[in-house]
């Protein structure tokens, strides 16, 4: 199936560290024309170069997403250069803290981790908005979390700013929906790779004293499909709802977890 994705221009926050590289190969394979957007720039130009040898049409651009000036300013830089934009994929995001009740959560912990993966998504979506809406056209696809589906003791705040995103998904897709701009977001379960295979996991072996197999199949137990998900399940997930295959699905929660959120 062709998903017509070939020329258009994408956005993507975060595009370097944990899904990130494998969201914007997905978008880079697919003929996709990509600004890459973070602070992170040495780990970005890594990325970048590697599109570049691919064939893939790549620009970088650094932006801090919880300031609003900086993703104005991407926005200008990505149609200076491409002359148009369609796509937005909101990757960038932080963990916040672990293991914290909410009684010990601190305010500034709590802010910080909001400031990034719900007002991140925000001031994103508000400077690219106003073009797609003059276009009338437009995809926007936000990275939440399955733990902003199901909530998750020792990750309030965590789960609390993916909620929170869930909301600002659906109100802005009812807003943006007369003018052909469809806002979706996709739900990672636990993905494999650097944080669960060094943070994740390992605290799992210490904890119950097991193996690292064992760990990761006690783990992969939880789900329904008995397997922990990769970057590019994840990406194939947001190649579709950036796609017209997805046109009439917009406001949408689309868990990526092997069968956890939703059963």
């Amino acid at each position: 199936m062709d998903l017509c994705l070939r020329g258009r221009v994408s956005i993507v926050s975060g595009p370097a560290k944990g899904m990130g590289p494998a969201i914007v190969s997905a978008f880079g394979e697919e003929g996709c024309r990509l600004v890459l957007a973070g602070r992170d720039m040495t780990a970005i130009d890594g990325v970048a170069e590697t599109l570049h040898g691919s064939g893939v049409e790549v620009i970088t651009v650094r932006c801090d997403v919880t300031k609003s000036g900086d993703c104005e300013a991407l926005v200008d830089k990505a149609v200076a250069h491409f002359g148009r934009l369609d796509i937005l994929v909101n990757v960038a995001g932080g963990s916040g803290p672990m293991g914290k009740t909410t009684w010990t959560t601190s305010s500034e912990e709590f802010k910080d981790i909001v400031d990034v993966n719900m007002a991140g998504c925000f001031n994103t979506m508000r400077a690219v908005l106003p073009r797609m809406v003059a276009q009338q056209y437009g995809k926007i696809v936000n990275v939440g979390g399955t733990f902003g589906m199901r909530g998750r003791a020792g990750r309030m705040a965590y789960s609390a700013s993916k909620w929170g995103l869930r909301g600002i998904t659906k109100s802005a897709a009812l807003e943006a929906g007369p003018y052909n701009i469809n806002i979706n977001s996709v739900a990672p379960g636990m993905v494999d790779g650097e944080r669960f295979r060094g943070k994740v996991i390992p605290e799992m072996m210490r904890k119950l004293g097991i193996s690292e197999d064992e760990a990761i199949e006690r783990h992969a137990s939880e789900y329904a499909m008995r397997r922990i998900s990769s970057g590019r399940d994840v990406a194939n997930a947001c190649l579709f709802l950036a796609s017209d295959v997805s046109r009439q699905m917009t406001g949408v929660d689309l868990p990526v977890d092997g069968g956890w959120a939703m059963l």
